[in-house]
């Protein structure tokens, strides 16, 4: 994947073009070369210093009704990855209680899966209280977002992870969660070690429609 020059200095763009039809194009072609790359597919080297600093300071620019900072992000380095290991075979066989040694065995793999591994938590109580968990939950989700376009255009793949783990009690317990905090997703960010064919876009006609002065809602735009 070729890295794209972030942050963008639109002095060091050619003086023929337009900055903006640059500033777009360079845009465009970060968000549309984003590619969910499984964790099993992530190895070292993953960012670090510098660079995992750039990856967390883009999540600040998210929108965020009321500048609650209503999220938080947890990082999970290679000595507590035993821990969180540990729990995520326990929430299996508190679901299973049949769950085979094998079955825990691969639920403990898991946790050591990317060189970066952070957990994303939203909270629903902090700040404002006249602003609801969706608007917190939107928040989020493009804070995250701003981290997976960083670490594309540092060179990295990353994916994001959930599962039936996030609410367990161990998980909660482990990650010190308020009662107001619910755990969103695992990210994982590393070296592409291999991957899929990218996967077939929807085009913009098919999820936007159009509301008419009369109240009716025609698909496209």
């Amino acid at each position: 994947m070729a890295v794209i020059p972030w942050p963008l200095n639109p002095s060091s763009l050619p003086a023929a073009a337009p900055v903006a039809d640059d500033a777009a194009g360079m845009a465009a072609a970060l968000i549309h070369s984003r590619q969910t790359i499984l964790p099993k597919r992530l190895g070292s080297p993953g960012p670090a210093g510098a660079e995992l600093l750039q990856i967390l300071q883009a999540a600040a620019h998210a929108p965020d009704h009321g500048q609650l900072v209503p999220w938080r992000f947890i990082l999970v380095p290679e000595a507590s990855r035993k821990a969180l290991a540990d729990v995520f075979a326990q929430a299996l066989r508190e679901r299973d209680p049949a769950a085979t040694p094998q079955q825990a065995e691969q639920a403990r793999e898991k946790a050591y899966r990317s060189p970066v591994l952070l957990l994303a938590v939203v909270d629903a109580e902090r700040g404002d209280a006249d602003i609801d968990l969706a608007e917190r939950t939107v928040s989020a989700g493009c804070a995250v977002q701003n981290m997976l376009l960083m670490a594309t255009a540092q060179g990295y793949g990353s994916a994001l992870t959930s599962g039936k783990a996030l609410k367990a009690d161990s998980l909660r317990a482990l990650f010190q969660l308020a009662p107001s905090e619910q755990a969103l997703c695992f990210i994982s960010i590393g070296t592409v070690q291999s991957r899929k064919a990218a996967r077939a876009r929807p085009a913009a006609s098919t999820y936007v429609s159009t509301l008419g002065p009369h109240g009716d809602v025609a698909p496209g735009f």
